[in-house]
């Protein structure tokens, strides 16, 4: 996603602002946890400040696309993203010159913050464990797991 940012650096203009739905190739979303990426959409400005260096303000919104953490099921996971730093510094700690000439590409700014955003785990509201037991294994829930072993109760009295 280049940025024309010629009138900034001629100084006709102090902002450009941008509004635009990305969309990512597959081989990219093969590098991380996620099925999909749908309706990314991009929003935001960048101004010249004082210092004469330029100040990045983004929003983005979008809907990742998870597996499920019990059946393995795709799960939309809805998301919003606010970025507002100053564009060098956030270009240097992607490690990413997108300078090109008069224009910046913040497509690696949006990629980075995005795989920031993926959770850990997502698990589906209509997710059901149907097999609760094994052989060694059983899930227990919340007010089981406070339950002290009878068999450990007595390290407790140590200390």
């Amino acid at each position: 996603m280049n940025i024309d940012i010629t009138s900034l650096k001629a100084r006709t203009n102090n902002v450009v602002e941008f509004c635009d739905t990305l969309n990512f190739p597959e081989e990219k979303l093969k590098e991380t946890e996620l099925l999909d990426l749908k309706d990314v959409q991009v929003k935001g400005s960048i101004k010249r400040n004082l210092m004469d260096t330029f100040d990045i303000e983004l929003n983005v919104v979008g809907v990742m696309v998870l597996p499920c953490a019990l059946t393995l099921k795709p799960v939309d996971y809805p998301f919003t993203i606010e970025i507002k730093e100053d564009l060098e510094t956030l270009l240097k700690e992607i490690d990413n010159n997108s300078f090109l000439g008069n224009s910046v590409d913040i497509l690696p700014i949006i990629w980075e913050n995005i795989l920031m955003e993926i959770p850990m785990r997502v698990v589906s509201p209509d997710a059901k464990i149907d097999n609760k037991h094994g052989e060694g294994w059983q899930v227990i829930n919340d007010e089981e797991a406070d339950i002290i072993n009878p068999a450990l109760e007595k390290l407790k009295d140590l200390l």
